[in-house]
């Protein structure tokens, strides 16, 4: 295979550095890299493969020849920058909120609708969805290929890692700071992080309903990726004192009966999945453990005995990995699967 020309818009984020190290595990074939970010960071020396790469302020000409790009930067950015990477050929995958809503851009999780991917040739644009949905529409797609779901309600235990570098150095800072008896302050969130929990995550939407975007990302993007338009999903999004690895207890309801066993089989042979159930032994799904993992784990799965066809179920995912850069080299990995991007090994970006 040849080699392609990879740009990665926030390169300098904590996001951004595990786009490089997830290319580096995956051994996509990158011919060079480059990595992009505010003025700030122009010249900053990053790490990859056998050497070092050196960081560049984002400009229409730093996109020149390049065969693909990720973007997690923020959603203001990609709107800025990726019509000027897609105008000059380039496919861009982008992490943010930006484009999710869009019907002509796929919303893409590769275990779950990879058929989508070719929508993008009009756009050239693809969005990676919400960390928080992509773990749990991974662990739903083959129950509800077995026993078609019918309702969803989810609370989500985040960690402050969604938040980006900011987030991580919050907390780092507000434990030692509590700990050493200092005033604490706060800025990438609303309250204290520290020893506490925040059930507010991004800003409340604007239609009183009382739910915040992020809930609703959860709800809107779950019906569009699972193609079920109406599919009834409710979310409560709470942030936690932790670095790493998002958490969701799930509850779902089904059309069909699917027992726990018959969920535990179905779930073993699904790709992107790892079960951790044997709670007699006290196996089961915790951040700990996933952080670090490429695999979304799933466990406490159990009958709802308060309606029909239900089951509860635990599921944890590292959120920069899965939930974000992990998912997006995968779709990079289906554009050259599917023919729609083809570097020729010299970087000079053409698709032959």
């Amino acid at each position: 295979m040849s080699g392609f020309k990879v740009a990665i818009l926030g390169a300098t984020g904590a996001v951004g550095r595990e786009m490089m190290r997830v290319l580096e595990e995956r051994d996509f074939p990158v011919d060079e890299l480059v990595p992009l970010a505010s003025a700030r960071s122009e010249g900053e020396k990053l790490e990859f493969g056998d050497g070092e790469v050196t960081v560049h302020e984002v400009s229409a000409k730093a996109f020149a020849g390049c065969d693909l790009a990720l973007f997690s930067a923020g959603a203001q950015v990609s709107r800025q920058w990726a019509p000027v990477a897609a105008a000059q050929g380039v496919y861009v995958i982008d992490n943010s909120s930006a484009f999710r809503g869009e019907p002509d851009i796929p919303l893409v999780v590769p275990e779950v609708n990879p058929e989508t991917v070719p929508l993008a040739e009009k756009r050239r644009i693809i969005a990676n969805p919400n960390c928080s949905t992509i773990q749990m529409v991974v662990a739903l797609k083959p129950l509800h290929d077995a026993a078609t779901l019918r309702r969803i309600v989810v609370s989500t235990y985040q960690a402050v890692s969604g938040k980006g570098q900011k987030g991580i150095d919050e907390l780092e800072k507000q434990i030692s700071d509590l700990m050493n008896c200092r005033e604490s302050t706060n800025s990438a969130f609303v309250h204290r992080i520290a020893f506490n929990v925040i059930p507010h995550i991004d800003d409340f939407a604007d239609d009183g309903s009382g739910y915040t975007k992020e809930e609703m990302k959860m709800v809107n993007e779950t019906r569009r990726i699972m193609s079920i338009p109406d599919l009834p999903v409710s979310a409560t999004c709470v942030r936690i004192p932790l670095f790493f690895g998002h958490s969701e207890a799930v509850n779902a309801a089904f059309e069909k009966p699917l027992s726990p066993d018959e969920a535990r089989t179905l779930l073993k042979r699904a790709p992107g999945i790892k079960v951790l159930d044997d709670p007699a032994n006290n196996i089961y799904p915790m951040p700990m453990l996933a952080s670090g993992d490429t695999a979304v784990h799933v466990g406490r799965i159990r009958t709802d005995r308060s309606q029909k066809n239900g089951l509860d179920m635990f599921i944890c995912a590292d959120n920069l990995r899965k939930g974000a850069a992990l998912n997006a080299v995968q779709i990079a990995e289906l554009l050259v699967e599917k023919g729609m991007v083809r570097g020729c090994g010299d970087g000079c970006g053409c698709r032959h």
